[in-house]
């Protein structure tokens, strides 16, 4: 028998229903109820995040899975309440980009990906560079 907690749902407002295996973001709609995976909508920044120029690679480090609202998938961290969620990435860079404006495009991408596909509202990404990729694919994004 699955154990599950259950948030009260406001009208018109996203909240999250799960058991004991996965998180999901119920959205109340008028024919019902339309239910994503946390796991969906961490697999959406990163797949943003990694579109973005200058981007090396998602890292697994401390952005992993952490607390009951973290998301499965490796390197990014989802806290999700009351339609709105804050994304955590942890991510490297191809050498030679400038880091500053990487991180903004990561920001700015992952905001547009997830807001347009889930209609969660984004309150912030917190992007962390861990460390920088050398090699020939680095150096085509000069």
């Amino acid at each position: 028998m699955m154990v599950q907690y259950i948030q009260i749902l406001f009208e018109g407002a996203c909240t999250t229903v799960g058991d004991t295996k996965k998180e999901y973001v119920v959205c109340p709609d008028e024919m019902g109820s339309i239910n994503i995976s946390e796991d969906v909508v961490a697999a959406i920044a990163v797949s943003a995040a990694l579109e973005v120029d200058g981007v090396g690679e998602l890292d697994a480090g401390s952005a992993g899975r952490r607390g009951k609202k973290s998301s499965a998938v490796k390197g990014v961290k989802l806290t999700i309440g009351d339609g709105s969620v804050i994304v955590d990435l942890q991510i490297t860079v191809k050498y030679g980009v400038p880091i500053p404006q990487v991180a903004q495009n990561v920001q700015e991408a992952v905001t547009n990906a997830v807001e347009s596909m889930t209609e969660l509202k984004v309150c912030q990404v917190n992007v962390r560079i861990s460390g920088v990729t050398f090699g020939e694919n680095a150096a085509s994004a000069q």
